[in-house]
């Protein structure tokens, strides 16, 4: 073990400690990022490719200056792990480390500034040193609301990922609970996974991996087998899953703009009934993946001829209905209402479309909005009584919302009076005692000139 005085002098001096008791940690070993361990971290789980790492560091010339150092800022540096987003030597020196060890690294300049330096702070061709201290890391989230996270234990290759439609071959480790149930080669339809049993989220994650990954997937219960479980795995309802997976190979499916007009009609009908087999099945969000594959062939699109136009803008209105349809099972109305309103920019008098955006309204407590697209449904179709009935839970719902307000508003005033009250009773209370003080002392005074008169 070193201390900074042994770091801390000339550069010939520092290069020999780093040589006679650092580690290389390059991956060819040609010494150009050597460690040595100040503090030792805590037993465990080292960082991972893609993880979220929190560093504190402090850059050194050889001479001992300091160029930079996250502690002055008072502020730790956060970044992703491997991705290129700060120098290669960090990138290869952090995925050595525990959490909350503290080492001192000496970097080569092709493992740090280069050949052209840091104008200013560091000469071109320059070796530096960093003191770097790891606090924390967490796995890299895939998905806005943390269903799915992700730490790769090999990195793929090139820059190719599967992409909804391409058909995949991987291996499979499932466990919950520390336990394994689940190990197999599998091959299977991006966007189509539940086909073969394979979760949502490992489906999900496909196209952030490349060939030759192998990650581990943290899955919440809507990425995994949700509240159902899985029982021939013995997995409960709502438990959180774990699965690793290494992507053996994969061939893409075809882009939009590879595909020509017709390609994509064809194209559209077959995942059409993907789609509804899954909304059937209660699959809502692989029902999702389908329609929305539809939309985004076929949205920017406008035909040579009616029958084309036609068959276009049928899709596109079946697709968005359907979305609704989904969204509203799975309690997304922001979504809802989204695709509903494509809907009636096509066909604004679209029945469905008019019911599906006010079931949506209603379920946000936007009671009179959901009533006019109620009351707009009548208007299409007058013998609808779901919408008749509906138009009475909204005014009912209104004039709960009324009574709430009042009885609210009544308390305030009554809170506010309460209030007024109490102030001016302590006002007329003060005033009180400052009378009474105020006679009290006229009292003393007269007395005291009476005990002052010759007797």
């Amino acid at each position: 073990m070193t201390t900074d005085t042994d770091l801390s002098m000339d550069g010939h001096s520092a290069t020999a400690v780093f040589a006679s008791k650092g580690i290389d940690v390059t991956p060819n070993k040609d010494q150009g990022v050597i460690k040595i361990v100040k503090r030792q971290g805590i037993d465990g789980d080292r960082p991972m490719i893609g993880d979220r790492v929190t560093v504190h560091y402090t850059g050194e010339l050889l001479n001992g200056k300091t160029f930079d150092c996250s502690r002055d800022r008072k502020e730790p540096f956060c970044f992703n792990l491997g991705k290129g987003q700060v120098l290669k030597a960090w990138d290869i020196s952090v995925l050595s480390m525990q959490r909350g060890e503290l080492c001192k690294l000496l970097c080569g300049p092709e493992y740090a500034y280069g050949a052209s330096g840091n104008p200013g702070k560091i000469p071109p061709n320059s070796s530096v040193l960093f003191e770097m201290e790891l606090l924390k890391f967490e796995g890299e989230v895939l998905t806005d609301d943390g269903g799915i996270t992700r730490r790769i234990k090999v990195k793929g290759d090139g820059y190719s990922n599967p992409n909804d439609g391409a058909i995949v071959d991987v291996h499979l480790e499932g466990s919950c609970g520390g336990r394994l149930f689940d190990s197999r080669d599998v091959c299977f339809v991006v966007g189509e996974a539940e086909d073969k049993g394979v979760p949502l989220g490992v489906d999900r994650a496909m196209e952030k991996m490349q060939k030759g990954e192998c990650c581990i997937l943290y899955l919440k219960p809507k990425y995994g087998f949700g509240k159902e479980g899985k029982p021939e795995f013995k997995i409960g309802p709502d438990k959180d899953i774990v699965y690793e997976v290494t992507l053996k190979d994969f061939q893409r499916a075809k882009e939009s703009w590879e595909m020509d007009l017709n390609e994509k009609l064809e194209m559209a009908a077959v995942v059409k009934l993907k789609g509804n087999q899954y909304v059937k099945a209660g699959w809502y969000n692989q029902a999702v993946i389908q329609y929305q594959r539809i939309v985004s062939w076929l949205e920017m699109e406008c035909g040579t001829g009616m029958e084309q136009q036609k068959r276009i803008q049928d899709f596109l209105l079946t697709s968005h209905l359907n979305l609704a349809l989904c969204f509203l099972r799975l309690k997304e109305f922001s979504q809802v209402v989204e695709n509903c309103n494509k809907v009636i920019e096509l066909d604004e008098n679209n029945e469905k479309a008019l019911y599906r955006r006010g079931e949506a309204r209603l379920l946000r407590n936007e009671f009179s909005l959901a009533m006019a697209d109620f009351q707009k449904v009548l208007q299409v179709n007058s013998s609808n009584r779901a919408a008749r009935a509906q138009i009475s839970i909204c005014q009912s719902k209104i004039r709960e919302h009324h009574e709430q307000d009042k009885r609210t508003y009544a308390n305030m005033f009554q809170k506010f009076a309460e209030h007024d009250a109490k102030i001016g009773k302590m006002k007329r209370r003060r005033n009180e005692s400052v009378k009474s003080s105020e006679n009290g002392e006229v009292g003393i005074k007269r007395q005291r000139r009476s005990q002052e008169c010759p007797s």
